[in-house]
């Protein structure tokens, strides 16, 4: 059945999606700054986990667009 959304409903769907923003952006931060954390403690390079981070595209991706070189 097709109906049209009320008001309400778009307003909270446009809250949903603002907290998940949010969150995004919260947990990308804390992402970048333990990423940055290893690389300065010398536990990981920039290119380790460049590399790793092409494996795991490839592995998870059924039909690579960007092959490993």
């Amino acid at each position: 059945m097709n109906r049209i959304p009320s008001h309400f409903e778009e307003i909270n769907m446009i809250g949903k999606l603002a907290d998940l923003k949010e969150s995004h952006y919260h947990q990308s931060l804390v992402l970048s700054s333990l990423i940055q954390v290893l690389i300065d403690k010398g536990l990981i390079t920039a290119q380790e986990l460049q590399l790793k981070s092409q494996e795991l595209d490839a592995a998870l991706t059924p039909n690579p667009i960007h092959p490993i070189s």
